[in-house]
């Protein structure tokens, strides 16, 4: 299954894809879960999601991005905010899914804005989070993002991202968040606007716990 829609910002898009997952999802495990998921949210900036019954913590989800820009993978102060970050580790606090230490290996950030400062055309200013070569480090913590894409569109910058597997309602809402002020961030480096968000993933899914979180 593919599909291609428009929101006009990430609350929109959570909500459509919550419904549609429930409604028509394959049920695989403790979970339903739908294919080749990809969307455009319009206006990114525009990350808060308000949606009553979600309660999305905006003040953990700024903590969350703020342990990224960090580059710290020691999960020992976080974890007592989101207790699924003591499940992945080995017991060092050490884990591989602090997207700012993966985004900074190798100076790929830098990279990135130097590439399109260079070139706005460039094709070039990709972002790789998981890294199928180092799968031998995965055994706790396996990162869901795959790569991270900026473009620049109508002077604007443009970002791709793309999941392997992406819980809806806490992986995609915290991660859209980190995410759109990441390009946030490089936009303003660039001296840009901020554009498009492009959100595709193999897998989206709602764990079972969250079947009907809306009746609650």
């Amino acid at each position: 299954m593919y599909t291609f829609n428009k929101f006009d910002n990430a609350e929109k898009a959570f909500e459509y894809y919550y419904f549609l997952i429930n409604h028509l999802g394959l049920e695989v495990g403790n979970t339903k879960m739908l294919h080749n998921i990809g969307f455009e949210i319009s206006n990114p900036v525009d990350n808060d999601i308000k949606t009553p019954w979600r309660k999305f913590n905006k003040q953990y989800a700024d903590y969350e991005f703020n342990w990224y820009l960090s580059k710290n993978r020691s999960v020992e102060n976080i974890k007592q905010k989101a207790k699924i970050w003591d499940t992945m580790h080995n017991g060092d606090n050490i884990v591989n899914s602090n997207y700012g230490w993966q985004w900074s290996r190798n100076n790929q950030l830098d990279y990135v804005i130097s590439e399109l400062e260079r070139d706005n055309n460039s094709r070039r200013a990709v972002l790789t989070i998981y890294d199928g070569k180092e799968h031998d480090q995965y055994k706790y913590d396996t990162p869901c993002t795959l790569s991270i894409v900026f473009c620049i569109q109508d002077n604007k910058l443009c970002m791709t991202v793309t999941m392997r597997s992406n819980d809806l309602v806490f992986g995609f809402c915290n991660d859209q968040y980190c995410f759109s002020n990441l390009q946030k961030m490089v936009a303003l480096r660039l001296k840009k606007e901020v554009g498009w968000y492009y959100h595709f993933a193999q897998n989206l899914h709602i764990y079972e716990k969250h079947f009907k979180l809306h009746e609650r």
